[in-house]
């Protein structure tokens, strides 16, 4: 499950940093291009890998 929570996550890292440099007109090619509501929605995603990333390195009490 820790596997599936990390893969997970570094997928919406990857995914939120993509909308980013699309909405910041970095990276072209897509109707996202250049419109600032994607960067934000971009952020918001890898901010959230990055938080589910962070729990699923997190021990449970009393397990290893």
């Amino acid at each position: 499950m820790k596997i599936l929570l990390r893969v997970v996550s570094i997928l919406l890292v990857l995914v939120g940093v993509v909308w980013i440099l699309q909405g910041i007109n970095v990276l072209p090619g897509s109707f996202m291009t250049g419109d600032i509501a994607w960067a934000i929605r971009g952020a918001v995603t890898a901010a959230l890998g990055i938080a589910l990333n962070f729990l699923a390195g997190r021990r449970r009490a009393g397990r290893e």
